[in-house]
C-alpha cells in the first residue's frame, strides 16, 4: 500500500490544483491518497472526483493549525465528512486573522530590508483567505533573497525568527473535537518538527490520548530518516497508529516527492487499516 496522507493544494499553500495534485499522485505510483489543506476543505470534492476517476483509493482530509504550550502545531484529520458543519465553522474561526498576520510578516520583511514583501507575497496566493508563510518564502526565493523556501523559514519565518508574527490557532480539544465530529480520526502531523521538550512531548501526547488520539505521523516528507526510527520509537512507546504523507507542496520545496516515502516499519499498525 503505497499511501500518502498529508499534501497540500492551491485550496491552502500548495501550488497545484487539487485535480493536479491527484494526478501526480497516481501517476507517482500512490495507491491510498488523502489532500489535506491547511483549516481548509474546499478542495475536498475535486480532490476525491478525480482520485476516484483514476481508480486511486481517497481519503477526506484536512490539517488543523493549534497552539498548544505558545508553539504551532498541527493535526491532521482523516477520513473526515467534508460537509460537517461543526468541522466547517471551527476551520473559519481558525483561518481568521491570516490576513492580518500577513500584512505584519510583510511589516517586519519590510524593515529587515525586504521591502514589497507582501504584495509579493500575493502573487502566490490563489485562496486569499489562505495566504501563509509559505506564499512569503516563495515571493522571497523568487527574488534572490534565499536559495530555499527552507531557507527562509531557518532565517526569517519560523518560530522566533526576526519576522516570524505569532497567531492564536485552535486548542488541541477543538481540533480534535471537530475531526471527531466530522467523523475522522486525528493524527498529529509531523511531530519531528515541534520543539517540544521530552517532559512537553509527554504532556502533549498524553493530552492527545486523553481526548481521543490514537495515531502520529512517522513517515513524514518533514522527516530526516533518523526521526523515522525516533518517531516509530515513539509510536511503540505510547501504542499510537502510525501514518504516513509526503507533506508535498511543490516540486523541489519538500524533502521528498509525493508518492516516494520508504514504508512504514513493519511492527506498526498503520492508521488506514480502519478504512481498507
Amino acid at each position: 500500500m503505497n499511501a500518502d496522507l498529508h499534501c497540500h493544494s492551491t485550496v491552502s499553500d500548495g501550488q497545484f490544483a487539487p485535480a493536479d495534485v491527484a494526478r501526480r499522485a497516481h501517476a507517482n505510483g500512490v495507491t491510498l491518497w488523502a489532500l489535506t489543506d491547511h483549516d481548509e476543505v474546499g478542495g475536498q470534492h475535486e480532490a476525491r472526483a478525480t482520485s476516484e476517476a483514476l481508480g486511486m483509493r481517497y481519503l477526506s482530509g484536512v490539517e488543523i493549525s493549534v497552539t498548544w504550550a505558545g508553539r504551532t502545531v498541527h493535526i491532521v484529520g482523516l477520513g473526515i465528512d467534508p460537509t460537517s458543519r461543526i468541522l466547517i465553522d471551527g476551520l473559519a474561526r481558525t483561518r481568521d486573522g491570516r490576513a492580518a498576520r500577513a500584512e505584519a510578516i510583510g511589516e517586519q520583511l519590510a524593515a529587515l530590508g525586504i521591502p514589497g514583501a507582501y504584495e509579493g507575497a500575493l502573487e502566490y496566493v490563489s485562496n486569499p483567505d489562505m495566504m501563509s508563510r509559505t506564499h512569503f518564502a516563495r515571493f522571497m526565493v523568487e527574488h534572490g533573497h534565499c536559495g530555499t523556501t527552507q531557507e527562509v523559514f531557518d532565517r526569517y519565518l519560523g518560530d522566533g525568527k526576526p519576522a516570524y508574527v505569532a497567531h492564536r490557532w485552535a486548542k488541541l480539544a477543538d481540533a480534535v473535537g471537530w475531526i471527531q465530529a466530522a467523523g475522522g480520526e486525528a493524527i498529529v502531523a509531523h511531530p519531528g518538527r515541534y520543539a517540544y521538550s521530552p517532559l512537553e512531548f509527554d504532556a502533549f501526547f498524553g493530552e492527545f490520548i486523553d481526548l481521543g488520539g490514537k495515531a502520529i505521523e512517522v513517515v513524514t516528507g518533514s522527516h530526516t530518516p533518523d526521526q523515522y526510527r525516533e518517531y516509530a520509537d515513539v509510536a511503540r512507546r505510547f501504542g499510537f497508529e502510525a501514518s504516513r504523507g509526503s507533506d508535498f507542496h511543490a516540486p523541489g520545496e519538500g524533502r521528498i516527492e509525493l508518492g516516494a516515502l520508504p514504508p512504514l516499519p513493519a511492527d506498526l499498525k498503520p492508521v488506514w487499516e480502519r478504512w481498507l
